[in-house]
């Protein structure tokens, strides 16, 4: 059994977003807190068989990572192919739940969570989001205009807000 399937809950009836989203949010508290970035979970999720292909949370492989480029490093590894090649290694539909809207900028200058999401491409039919970026580091987060504009599904997972910001934030300094 993968790693991922074995940190998949019995019994989650397909659909159920909320449940998925907090799975997420139970990975992101396994980041660890700094001022320089938001702790974030993801998972990639295989529609069609209800099986989580992946998961990730934000600085989980050595890099900067983000949450999301963690799955998608694990799913190469998994499918044993190249990051560009994904497209063509993914089941037909999956779904990419994240506690934080992909980032759309890298202040650090690597691939950005929403390009490496577009270069998949429809594979990825949805992008469920916890909450929107908080404008700390980067504003105007274009993510969900650049998805929606490819054709990929972006739905907000309302009812976990505070638990995502309080858990993505740790380690800010509060302002004064």
């Amino acid at each position: 059994m993968s790693k991922a399937a074995s940190l998949h809950p019995k019994g989650i009836e397909a659909g159920n977003h909320e449940t998925y989203m907090r799975l997420a949010l139970s990975l992101a508290t396994k980041s660890p807190p700094k001022p320089t970035n938001y702790r974030v979970g993801a998972l990639v999720l295989d529609i069609a068989t209800n099986e989580i292909l992946a998961t990730g949370y934000t600085l989980e492989l050595p890099g900067n990572t983000h949450a999301e480029q963690c799955c998608f490093q694990k799913l190469s590894e998994k499918y044993n192919v190249a990051p560009e090649y994904l497209s063509q290694a993914l089941p037909d539909e999956v779904a990419l739940y994240t506690t934080v809207e992909p980032c759309s900028k890298r202040l650090s200058g690597n691939t950005s969570c929403v390009d490496r999401i577009l270069a998949i491409g429809k594979r990825i039919s949805t992008v469920y989001v916890g909450v929107k970026e908080p404008e700390k580091f980067v504003s105007d987060n274009s993510s969900s205009r650049k998805l929606k504009d490819a054709g990929i599904n972006v739905v907000h997972v309302g009812g976990l807000e505070e638990e995502i910001l309080e858990v993505a934030t740790a380690g800010h300094e509060e302002p004064a």
